[in-house]
């Protein structure tokens, strides 16, 4: 690396070990890092021992040119001048040659720890309960995955090279410059504070800059998600002040592009002032040598061979100086990697789980009592973005909860909002564990089951179904990836979809938008329904699954429901009357009990909570 590109990067190695200069290096966290590059320990090997011959050939070329002015200044025959030429222009090749190489290495080393990382996280967050993603903030955990895993890939790629490659090459370096003039090397050395002073102290300035820079920018780019989805985008139209949110945006542009011109000064007047230091040295050099050279004491080729050498004295020199910034910059990113691959999945798979067993199941509630866990057990602060976690957690909210759904029955839920309802039926699919108690399927408690399984025997509708940004194939085709178009075309023909399906110009390939916004909420929902018919579960849970459709759509896909549930064991919350009218058994639940049960007309009879229910809520839909 040449003296006048050493500036630069100064500056910007400085200005990246700001936050992390007075870090202390963990020793659990760099036996981690050890453990992820032991793949990749061979070509690690061949890397550090290309780099080290790089930094060899770097000094010979100051040599050989030294030679060629002794030998052109010394009378020598033509002949070695042209052999020290072909010997400066073969290191020129092999130093080409290997740098391709290196560069080859350190792209396969530093992409393959990406992919192992990458791989890693994503495999563990998958793992996480729906508790972890509800607290989350999606942007944080997408930067863990990218920005922080590129700065530790960046351990291996350059900060390990470049510390080996310039320790070398600065013991070289010193070695031989001494070895020919003392004092000239000890007086470019002096000029080394001058070099190293001015980036510290620009470097805090700019790293303050930068920070306010990407905070405005990660504003912006949390602006710009939220209101250019097609919800947010809907409710800015619908209430908000559009030229208010264009104000605000200009605003924070405006600020990243004030502190952008200002950090471009700061970096001018900083690469010049360090740029004038290093011809002051060259000068010095020339000076100091040429005198000496003059009156005997050295030879016309050895200031050359000190000048050039000092364009590679001082860009080792500077590089290792921000060493310990470069290792803890990428220690800290390892850091933050780790952090999230340490967090403990709240429900896992048992060892020796098995599979459930096949043919109808039954549903069974053994004593349930569940809390919501704290956000401790299932979060970082980090990933929230706040300083300190919320502390609540942990008080109970079903109590003592107890039925039984047997085969081919339907069992509906009825309660206030908030009263527990979604709560049991997330139970059932396990996506929370219960506190105490059992959830039983086919009398094997559901923390004893393979997921596996459970995702083959249970199929769960929400109320906000969702469906990802694909085509409608790839949504319905993700609860069985070897579905036939046939077997798709009967599931959407039993959730009625299929006319609407083939209006469309693409069929199948149609491409759903995002959360599915492109197709009107009744489209949505029945096309999550379809994707249940095609999973054909042996339990089938709704929550409120035909809450967005018109009384139309309800009496078809209530035909459809109807069709898929025979046979099977379904829990059902319940909003509309009719599926409360044909359920086998209503469970009334308030306050994380249930304090009624039993069929329509026995509880309406009774005139407790669920006659009031039905008066509140049913009533005028059976008008």
């Amino acid at each position: 690396m040449s003296m006048q590109n050493s500036p630069y990067m100064v500056l910007w190695r400085t200005v990246q070990g700001q936050d992390v200069k007075d870090r202390r290096i963990n020793r659990e966290t760099l036996r981690r890092i050890v453990t992820f590059a032991r793949p990749h320990r061979s070509l690690l090997t061949v890397f550090l021992v290309i780099s080290v011959l790089t930094a060899l050939l770097g000094v010979v070329t100051p040599i050989l040119a030294g030679d060629v002015v002794n030998a052109i200044t010394g009378g020598d025959e033509v002949s070695v001048v042209v052999w020290l030429a072909v010997a400066i222009a073969a290191v020129a090749v092999v130093d080409a040659a290997l740098g391709i190489l290196n560069r080859w290495l350190s792209s396969r080393i530093g992409e393959g720890l990406i992919l192992d990382l990458r791989t890693a996280v994503y495999e563990h967050v998958q793992r996480m309960p729906i508790a972890f993603f509800t607290r989350t903030r999606t942007g944080a955990l997408v930067s863990r995955l990218n920005n922080d895993v590129i700065g530790a890939q960046r351990a291996f790629s350059n900060t390990l090279s470049g510390v080996v490659s310039n320790i070398v090459s600065l013991l070289l370096t010193v070695v031989v410059m001494v070895t020919i003039s003392w004092q000239v090397t000890a007086l470019s050395m002096l000029l080394l504070p001058i070099f190293l002073v001015p980036a510290r102290a620009m470097g805090g300035r700019l790293a303050r800059l930068q920070r306010e820079a990407a905070q405005h920018n990660a504003s912006m780019s949390t602006q710009m998600t939220e209101r250019f989805s097609a919800g947010g985008a809907t409710l800015v139209k619908l209430f908000g002040r559009p030229e208010t949110e264009s104000a605000e945006f200009a605003r924070r542009a405006g600020r990243v592009r004030d502190i952008g011109v200002r950090v471009a000064m700061l970096q001018t007047v900083f690469v010049t002032a360090l740029t004038l230091v290093s011809a002051l040295a060259l000068a010095l050099v020339y000076g100091l040598g040429g005198a000496q050279a003059i009156l005997g004491n050295l030879d016309a080729g050895d200031v050359v061979t000190l000048a050039l050498l000092l364009t590679r004295l001082y860009a080792p020199l500077t590089m290792l100086a921000n060493a310990r910034m470069d290792i803890m910059s990428a220690v800290v990113s390892f850091e933050r990697v780790f952090e999230i691959l340490d967090l403990v999945p709240l429900i896992q798979e048992r060892p020796g789980a098995r599979a459930l067993p096949p043919g109808p199941a039954s549903l069974e509630f053994d004593d349930v009592r569940f809390a919501y866990p704290s956000a401790e057990e299932v979060s970082l602060a980090s990933l929230e973005d706040v300083a300190v976690l919320d502390s609540r957690g942990g008080e109970e909210v079903l109590h003592g909860v107890s039925f039984t759904v047997l085969p081919g029955q339907t069992v509906a839920l009825v309660g206030s909002s908030g009263a527990g309802k979604s709560t049991i039926a997330q139970l059932v699919a396990r996506l929370y564990d219960v506190t105490s108690g059992a959830v039983r399927i086919g009398g094997t408690d559901v923390r004893d089951a393979t997921f596996a399984s459970l995702r083959e025997t249970i199929g769960m509708v929400t109320q906000d179904g969702h469906l990802f940004h694909e085509s409608i194939r790839e949504n319905l085709t993700l609860v069985r990836p070897e579905a036939t178009d046939e077997q798709l075309w009967d599931a959407l023909t039993r959730a009625r979809m299929e006319h609407v399906i083939r209006a469309l110009p693409d069929g199948l390939d149609t491409v759903v938008g995002e959360r599915g916004y492109r197709l009107s909420g009744g489209e949505r929902q029945r096309l999550t329904i379809a994707r249940l018919l095609l999973a054909a579960p042996r339990v089938v849970i709704l929550d409120e699954a035909t809450s967005a459709l018109d009384s139309t759509n309800e009496a078809y896909v209530q035909a459809a429901l109807g069709e898929a549930m025979e046979g099977r064991t379904a829990l059902v919350i319940a909003h509309r009357l009719s599926t409360i009218r044909s359920a086998d058994q209503i469970l009334v639940v308030e306050g994380g009990r249930i304090v009624e049960r039993g069929r329509h007309a026995e509880l309406l009879a009774s005139g407790g909570r669920y006659a009031e229910l039905y008066e509140t809520q049913f009533a005028d839909q059976e008008v």
